[in-house]
């Protein structure tokens, strides 16, 4: 059992701060939601805007879409661990499934998007893109035919008729959906796009790939106007193509960056690294992190089942949630999350797409109300002292 880090305040010896490490199932609440369809690995997963069901899209390239009721248990009807939801579908019984081409599922890259109204999903499993009904689940539309299939989509924020979508080939393309034409095609990647996101405030596109590389685009003429490489901690092997994902902070300026071996913080539009995470090693790698809606914490979940949360404005592991805590004990595979998606509305709460194809979701327990405490600010007393195995846990400025 790996010692907890220990922060050592020279101006408050007595007040130890101590990692909130949560072991057991009384010490979170979790909900596995139910789930009578094929059991495939979850590829993407999304918590709709209105906060009331989850969306989740499997290797299979089929969507499966949980709603909450409104009743006496559950009064606002939006997504809770507190409370089981109803696997959806409508009356004809329709499964909203991708058109898969003729690539093998393991080869696809899933990607989807939500219109800022929950009305439309728009997703890809390696063949079309399809734009499905969120209310029937029926077919609207599909187009872009691979090759090259698309890896990522992005709705543009202040017009749903406009998708980013980054291509296999490394290209973006800017694509209208209402007249069918794509308006521009951005270059400056090496490989396959990993990641979208908008920033409002900044009037820019952030795309990070394959080749470990971000570049930033401005929205009214589509020029490229910086571009960084993600700096890969010394020591550590990266799989050759690992994907980058990226998400603005509430702010719309500060941008999280995902890689397996580490999060960072950048500021955009001109991308200087702030602040870069690193795990230690026993975690395993990086398989997905997201902010929290809020942007107070960071989410993040590793191939060894475990998630951390992290204190956005520091990057400090203040509390790490360990799968003995939300998965059976009888699990003789090795389960884990490959993507996780924070509540729109509830800071604290998360959900995790697993590897069997299990959905969770994971809160604080009432009593506590949040995940963990922050650790103390160092007050120029140089990095904090950490025991254990855990001292690569510490940001690095």
């Amino acid at each position: 059992d790996v010692k907890p880090r220990i922060a050592d305040e020279s101006a408050d010896k007595n007040r130890i701060w101590k990692l909130t490490e949560i072991n057991e199932p009384s010490q979170c609440r979790s909900l596995r939601l139910p789930d009578n369809l094929t059991a495939m690995r979850v590829s993407r997963l999304m918590y709709t805007n209105s906060g009331l069901a989850i969306l989740a899209l499997a290797a299979n390239a089929v969507h499966k879409l949980w709603k909450w009721q409104r009743n006496d248990r559950n009064l606002t009807g939006k997504a809770t661990a507190s409370v089981g939801p109803q696997l959806w579908q409508p009356p004809s019984g329709i499964l909203m499934a991708n058109d898969n081409g003729d690539t093998n599922p393991e080869d696809a890259v899933p990607c989807f998007a939500l219109s800022k109204n929950d009305s439309y999903v728009m997703s890809a499993s390696g063949g079309k893109i399809s734009l499905f009904n969120m209310m029937t689940f029926k077919t609207m539309t599909t187009f872009m035919s691979p090759p090259p299939a698309a890896t990522f989509l992005a709705f543009h924020p202040q017009d749903n008729n406009i998708i980013a979508i980054g291509m296999e080939d490394s290209s973006i393309q800017i694509y209208n959906v209402r007249v069918d034409e794509v308006k521009t095609k951005l270059k400056g990647h090496q490989k396959k796009i990993t990641g979208l996101a908008f920033s409002n405030v900044l009037n820019v596109l952030v795309s990070s790939g394959a080749d470990s590389q971000l570049c930033v685009w401005s929205t009214d003429g589509w020029e490229k106007q910086t571009t960084k490489y993600l700096q890969i901690p010394a020591g550590r092997a990266s799989a050759p193509l690992a994907d980058t994902r990226v998400q603005f902070h509430q702010d719309q300026i500060h941008l999280l960056a995902v890689h397996e071996t580490q999060i960072a913080i950048y500021e955009a539009p001109k991308l200087e690294c702030l602040k870069q995470w690193v795990p230690r090693e026993a975690s395993g790698p990086i398989t997905h992190a997201t902010y929290s809606c809020d942007s107070q914490s960071i989410y993040v979940s590793f191939e060894d089942g475990s998630v951390g949360v992290l204190t956005a404005s520091t990057l400090r592991l203040r509390c790490r949630i360990n799968p003995t805590s939300y998965l059976p004990t009888n699990s003789s595979s090795r389960v884990y999350p490959l993507v996780i998606a924070a509540h729109p509305s509830e800071p604290n709460q998360f959900a995790l797409g697993l590897t069997d194809g299990g959905v969770y979701i994971l809160e604080p327990l009432e009593s506590e109300g949040k995940w963990g405490t922050s650790p103390p600010l160092e007050n120029g007393a140089g990095p904090s002292t950490t025991s254990g195995a855990a001292s690569s846990d510490q940001p690095q400025r």
